[in-house]
């Protein structure tokens, strides 16, 4: 994979596109601010880095790398990505999303619904199951560490999981859409599988360094993951 445009610049857009970079990737990221507000992140990152608009993002690449909340889908250049593989890192949080009926009844998973606001666009859901700050600790970790991929296109899937492994990381065949429910915000699946201790990781997770999680433990995580009380969610 040569080059990938990523669309948002928070923690995990930023962590994506440093180990994308270290991997020889070439990325185009963009915000909603715009490129201005990215020229110091770029500067750092080197050659392989570029900043531009949103529109700039989607059209670098055929894969593209979604990291905004639900709330901003409406802002997304919608024909520009048509047509594109996306990958999907965001979650579902009512406090800053405002109420999704579909996602409280269970009628759809966050990247069901995702697909519902990007027609013509084929989704994998990856990386939103994982802390922001656990990315780069994990990245090339012995034993190696395992994230879920989501997707109904076996093709997207494959693609997808080349340019997580380059990053550093195995893959696990986590099912399609539908499924992607078992690392949601409080299934079993979440954040807290890659934490070293989960007691504390409860009490405060940003001082939690990560642990290595292999395929074969997050498959059985997946394995037995319950879907969350996804109405009662409030964070």
């Amino acid at each position: 994979m040569q080059n990938i445009g990523i669309i948002g610049s928070g923690a995990i857009g930023e962590a994506v596109a440093r180990l994308a970079v270290q991997a020889g990737i070439s990325v185009t990221i963009a915000n909603s601010r715009g490129p201005e507000s990215l020229r110091e992140l770029v500067q750092e990152l080197g050659e392989n880095a570029h900043a531009g608009t949103v529109e700039d993002a989607a059209g670098y690449s055929d894969l593209v790398v979604l990291a905004v909340p639900l709330s901003a889908y409406e802002a997304l250049p919608v024909e520009a990505l048509r047509g594109k593989l996306v990958v999907s890192t965001g979650n579902y949080y009512p406090h800053r999303d405002g109420r999704i009926a579909a996602l409280d009844s269970l009628e759809q998973t966050t990247a069901e619904h995702e697909k519902s606001l990007l027609p013509g666009v084929t989704i994998v859901k990856a990386f939103n199951n994982i802390l922001a700050h656990h990315i780069p600790a994990l990245a090339h970790s012995t034993p190696r560490t395992a994230l879920p991929l989501f997707s109904d296109d076996a093709a997207a899937h494959q693609k997808t999981s080349h340019l997580v492994q380059a990053l550093g990381f195995d893959t696990v065949n986590g099912g399609g859409l539908g499924e992607s429910w078992k690392t949601e915000p409080e299934s079993g699946g979440y954040t807290q599988t890659y934490a070293v201790d989960k007691e504390g990781f409860a009490q405060n997770f940003w001082e939690d360094q990560g642990r290595p999680v292999t395929a074969e433990e997050l498959q059985g995580v997946l394995d037995t993951s319950q879907r969350a009380d996804v109405a009662a969610r409030q964070f």
